[in-house]
């Protein structure tokens, strides 16, 4: 008769079982990035590295390759700097775009012809070079890996202290671009991205990125909590060892570069050029799945509310400018509330403000239909769930338009509705841009039972396009 195990044998063999799963089994790409600054294993094949080892000898310097480019937005693998300069090696410089379409020089945007001039880089900010021009310059050394995914972004602060270009432009414009090299991202946000390592801010000072009401790095701690920060600062650092170094991956968002884009014309929206790259429908799911669960909603409350309904009404009254009519805002209000009773729809009327940044994103990622007179408070829509039902209402003032928030809504595949007063409008129906007299001022008009049918009409509608 066979002799059978002891309890302590079996425990052995338990244990030695669990190590050789956890030590085979790669988590990598099982779901959102929640940290970590591995190398995306993509068509492109980086050789695996660490902070603690260099590339290859100079003799045998690696080529940069450029894997994904539209104007103000350039994926590279292999992207090289010394003394401050970022160098692009290659032995075919006639495949790498115009330069002024990769970065600029940092300097404020401006229609004046002697600051466009002053934008262009120079030699100082990039170069193509060729491997043995390279090899002379790195003078024997070996180039320090910095390994992982970076976002670097080469604009100044202008635009950085304002959470909407912050967050819906710079960071949507680099999320979208990396997002191309993962076609199968998927609605509950599973990627095989990684979140970046860092984001590099090339000419913005570690205290000139903030906005005032302190969403920016609200988002960045909640989207990527284990992405660290460098700044101005740290790239000086860097150009004084006068030694190369090379960034393993490198997304480059450059505003002054993107507005060269057609797509900007188009939209002046700099986030506008990388939609000519392939990706997948649910390409921001990652970055808002990730934000709304910081803040405590997961997907059993988005379906909970996709099936209730819910409305919120960001109110600028009281803000002292941008404002609806005071009548018309009672007006409004209380048609929403009609709403409620005879729907049971939730209603909103907030004062974003008023609300902590976590309440704030707990809202967003709730609603259903979110209105209000153009402005900042409508950022917020990037935390909510794209569904048949997701609409956004933007009130204007008559003959007032702007895309920030159309844009920004379609590309999240919602929908948006522009008012003026009593008439509205939608894609492609949209008027051009237009900042009349009045555009910023406190007699902003709209009907308030235009928008509550509309409302009804959208969530309704909805359910039968689901049914």
């Amino acid at each position: 008769m066979r002799n059978l195990a002891s309890p302590r044998e079996l425990g052995l063999v338990g244990f030695i079982a669990v190590c050789f799963i956890l030590f085979h089994f790669d988590f990598s790409g099982l779901r959102r990035p929640l940290g970590g600054a591995g190398v995306v294993q993509h068509d492109v094949v980086v050789q695996p590295a660490n902070d603690s080892v260099t590339l290859a000898p100079v003799e045998a310097t690696p080529k940069t390759q450029i894997v994904h480019h539209v104007p103000g937005w350039t994926i590279f693998e292999r992207l090289y700097i010394i003394n401050g300069t970022m160098l692009i090696v290659t032995d075919k410089p006639g495949d790498v775009p115009d330069r002024q379409l990769i970065t600029s020089t940092g300097v404020q945007i401006s229609h004046e012809e002697e600051l466009v001039r002053a934008r262009k880089p120079t030699d100082k900010q990039i170069r193509v070079v060729s491997v043995q021009e390279a090899e002379a310059m790195f003078a024997g050394r070996n180039a320090t890996v910095i390994s992982g995914t970076t976002f670097m972004v080469s604009d100044n602060h202008q635009f950085l202290t304002h959470y909407y270009h912050f967050v819906a432009e710079l960071l949507f414009g680099l999320w979208r671009t990396y997002a191309s090299l993962d076609p199968s991202i998927t609605a509950d946000g599973t990627t095989s991205l990684l979140s970046p390592a860092r984001f590099a801010f090339v000419y913005v000072s570690t205290t000139k990125w903030r906005d005032y009401a302190h969403m920016n790095e609200w988002v960045i701690r909640a989207a990527f909590p284990s992405t660290g920060l460098e700044f101005a600062e740290d790239w000086i650092d860097r150009a004084g060892m006068s030694r190369p170094f090379v960034f393993e991956r490198v997304v480059l968002g450059d505003r002054a570069a993107a507005i060269e884009g057609k797509q900007y014309q188009a939209t002046q929206r700099t986030a506008s050029e990388p939609f000519a790259l392939k990706a997948s429908p649910h390409w921001w799911a990652p970055v808002r799945a990730n934000v709304a669960e910081f803040a405590g909603i997961f997907p059993r409350d988005d379906a909970a509310a996709y099936k209730k309904g819910v409305i919120t009404y960001i109110s600028r009254q009281g803000w002292g400018r941008r404002m609806l009519k005071a009548a018309d805002h009672d007006v409004l209000v209380a048609e929403l509330l009609k709403l409620k009773e005879k729907y049971g729809y939730e209603v909103n009327i907030v004062s974003m403000d008023k609300l902590s940044r976590e309440e704030q994103m707990r809202l967003a990622a709730r609603t259903t239909i979110m209105m209000g007179v153009h402005g900042n408070g409508l950022t917020a829509l990037l935390w909510m769930k794209p569904t048949p039902r997701s609409t956004v209402m933007e009130f204007f003032f008559p003959e007032g338009f702007a895309f920030d928030y159309e844009w920004t809504t379609r590309a999240l595949g919602m929908t948006h509705y522009g008012f003026w007063g009593n008439k509205h409008f939608t894609s492609p129906n949209t008027p051009p841009v237009n900042y009349p007299e009045g555009f910023q001022g406190n007699e902003i008009p709209i009907d308030g039972r235009l928008v509550a049918q509309l409302c009804h009409e959208r969530l309704t509608l909805a359910e039968e396009a689901d049914d």
